[in-house]
């Protein structure tokens, strides 16, 4: 029997494969899961952190996003305010000459007062950034043209340039908001 315990004691000790010695070998040394068990909780503690950076980071970006639509919003009724504030003075000499018109049949003073409106509008629109696009008699370009219909053109020189403009192009601070529509000579 105290054969059997020896080999009973043997398999134990190589079940259990503990050495204490680190530099000697074995799968497993004493000090080993204390350090691991270290090791977790300095990396779940890391892990902690990060969750908490990037849920932080989320939060900012998500008021960053409602702060920069709201401002956007903002921007876009006060840059409309301000168009329609510079018309109003406009509309102001329109109220002026309608009442001019029922009130005086000189013909002569009504064209003039209401050139004196047209010439206000455009002279405020323009103060704004608009731009009239000059098309006629230039080379059609797709980039700012649309064509409408060719007709013959009366000279050589004419073929392929604008001729005639059914709707003028603007330009609002160099940069094109509408299209010239425009009769080419073919």
């Amino acid at each position: 029997m105290q054969g059997k315990d020896k080999h009973h004691k043997h398999i134990t000790e190589n079940d259990l494969s503990l050495n204490t010695d680190e530099n000697a070998a074995g799968s497993a040394h004493l000090n080993e899961p204390v350090a691991e068990q270290g090791q977790i909780e300095k990396l779940e503690t890391e892990i902690q952190e990060q969750k908490d950076k990037y849920l932080r980071l989320l939060a900012e970006f998500e008021n960053y996003k409602r702060r920069t639509a709201k401002e956007r919003l903002e921007l876009q009724q006060t840059a409309g305010k301000e168009v329609i504030v510079s018309l109003l003075d406009v509309l102001d000499d329109c109220d002026r000459a309608e009442k001019q018109l029922s009130s005086n049949a000189d013909i002569a003073v009504q064209k003039e007062g209401i050139q004196l409106v047209f010439n206000k509008l455009r002279n405020v629109l323009q103060n704004r950034g608009l731009k009239v696009m000059d098309s006629l008699q230039t080379d059609f370009d797709i980039e700012k043209h649309e064509a409408i219909t060719e007709i013959p053109a009366p000279d050589d020189n004419l073929k392929g340039k604008v001729l005639d403009e059914v709707q003028k192009g603007y330009y609002l601070n160099d940069k094109l908001i509408r299209f010239a529509k425009v009769i080419i000579g073919k």
